[in-house]
């Protein structure tokens, strides 16, 4: 693939992943106020409310399953910055390009097709809550799990084609000059 297709694929890959992530992020704002309503219902008025709680870690489970690739798209993620911090823009790209190609896409890659079986499990008995009021629909939230783990694949892909291409860029201009 040549320096603009990758360029090309990327920006797709990260438009993806951004429209995504922005979405979900507003999930931040339902986890704080159904955690305020499930605080004041108890603190105020004595209810508990086992369907109201299970939504907060519903909610919050899809914000950060959802929004991660766009995390690692905007580059926000947690790193180890001993190596990263103070490199030099080549020494960055490989440094990213092993990182995806190496552990990202065969963690995630892996997480996802050992996954998928056990999210079919789920839907195959329409998987619900243990608790009796709680929310009927387990089997959604486990479908989380392969969703993260594709968009980080995705975003992985991403990832090592702008280091690809950032190598490259480089490896030519040091060639030309």
């Amino acid at each position: 693939m040549t320096s603009s297709r990758l360029t090309l694929v990327a920006h797709a890959i990260d438009r993806l992943t951004t429209a995504i992530g922005r979405a979900v992020a507003w999930g931040a704002l339902l986890v704080v106020l159904l955690q305020l309503a499930v605080v004041l219902l108890r603190h105020l008025l004595g209810i508990g409310s086992v369907w109201l709680h299970e939504s907060v870690l519903y909610a919050h489970a899809a914000v950060i399953m959802l929004a991660a690739a766009w995390t690692l798209a905007e580059n926000r993620h947690v790193r180890v910055d001993i190596f990263y911090a103070d490199a030099a823009p080549r020494r960055k790209a490989a440094l990213d390009l092993i990182g995806a190609l190496v552990f990202l896409i065969p963690f995630a890659s892996a997480l996802l097709l050992l996954s998928l079986p056990y999210v079919a499990r789920s839907w195959a008995i329409l998987e619900g809550s243990r608790e009796v009021s709680g929310i009927p629909a387990v089997f959604l939230l486990k479908s989380l799990i392969p969703a993260f783990a594709a968009l980080m694949v995705l975003q992985g892909v991403s990832q090592a084609m702008r280091a690809a291409d950032a190598l490259r860029l480089k490896s030519e201009r040091s060639v030309v000059t």
